[in-house]
């Protein structure tokens, strides 16, 4: 069993998050109504580009993504209960938003959830997280589970056919997920047939030539941007890694997430998911609480900022060092293995 944070530190940080804490309804409608009637909009003339030029649909494409990405951020403040005080409203809100996105809400709010609570920890890898290993365990593997490993991690793989993977075949089916997850799999099942009805209706009416070469862009772009987000938020040199018995919940939000430091037209557009350290450490906060804690608390300072142009150096981070307590690349075992 992990070691159970003292009284005094949970105090601390209550009195700290609190005031952030719980949704705002006019500032939630607020932000879902300057999210999805832009989105609309953008995705009506992504469509109607098509009669223009496949230049302008691919141009249009770009903002329409960002877009479907502030949606998903709404969608994700209904899985932490943090969007309206109204469960059925944001649960409602939640699964129609995710027919959108191609996520099964129910199943993606289970399985985020499970990363929220064990994000940091060594002994529970492999759920809701980028698959990340310690060099002792890839130096214990065969050739080929190295390769398959280096494979995974490539950033084509990663940041392009992950996305697509992910939202196209694992959505559909994800074959992780426990049996006893009943509200889940009934999740995965609806949404699957919602789909269907969705493309069968725009299908035949717009076409489905046209449909797929207006929305398939805008979701290859809004997946990639989205995964990237979610990398760079945990992947860097000096993250938070610990076995069970020594992680704590407070050092992996504070450490173990970065603030994403975004021009002001991309950290509005991002719904703030760049200030993650607050949100890691109260799921309670909605996202447009977050840069306010963030600036009004001097705890928060001390985290690892990541500006865009960082995240080049980011992505081949890939093994987990346990004596230097660092992400090291591939190339990078060079130097380790002597020792």
């Amino acid at each position: 069993m992990p070691i159970a944070p003292d009284r005094d530190k949970v105090a601390r940080w209550n009195a700290i998050l609190k005031p952030y804490w719980g949704p705002d309804t006019r500032a939630s409608v607020r932000q879902l109504l300057t999210s999805a009637i832009p989105f609309v909009g953008l995705w009506y003339a992504t469509l109607r580009s098509l009669e223009v030029g496949y230049w302008l649909t691919i141009l249009l494409a770009l903002p329409t993504a960002a877009f479907m990405m502030r949606l998903f951020m709404i969608q994700h403040d209904c899985g932490h209960g943090s969007f309206f005080r109204s469960h059925t409203a944001r649960q409602w809100l939640g699964r129609c938003i995710g027919v959108l996105l191609l996520t099964p809400y129910d199943y993606w709010k289970r399985a985020h959830a499970y990363h929220h609570a064990h994000s940091g920890d060594l002994d529970f890898r492999g759920f809701g997280d980028i698959d990340t290993f310690t060099v002792r365990e890839y130096l214990s593997w065969p050739w080929y589970r190295r390769l398959r490993y280096r494979l995974y991690r490539h950033p084509f793989v990663l940041f392009v056919l992950g996305p697509l993977f992910i939202f196209l075949m694992k959505h559909r089916f994800p074959w992780d997920a426990p049996a006893k997850w009943k509200k889940a799999w009934q999740s995965v099942f609806w949404t699957n047939v919602a789909l269907v009805a969705v493309v069968l209706l725009l299908g035949e009416t717009i076409g489905y030539g046209r449909l797929l070469l207006t929305h398939a862009p805008v979701q290859l772009i809004a997946s990639m941007a989205g995964v990237w987000m979610f990398y760079v938020q945990h992947q860097f040199e000096r993250t938070y890694w610990d076995r069970h018995e020594d992680w704590d919940y407070y050092d992996a939000s504070l450490y173990g997430s970065s603030y994403l430091n975004l021009p002001a037209p991309f950290r509005w557009l991002s719904a703030n998911i760049g200030f993650h350290h607050v949100h890691h450490m109260s799921m309670r906060i909605p996202n447009y609480k977050l840069r306010r804690a963030h600036e009004e608390n001097e705890e928060f300072h001390a985290v690892r900022e990541v500006r865009v142009r960082d995240t080049l150096r980011l992505i081949n981070l890939a093994l987990w060092d346990e004596d230097r307590r660092r992400l090291i690349r591939f190339r990078d075992l060079r130097e380790l293995q002597p020792a």
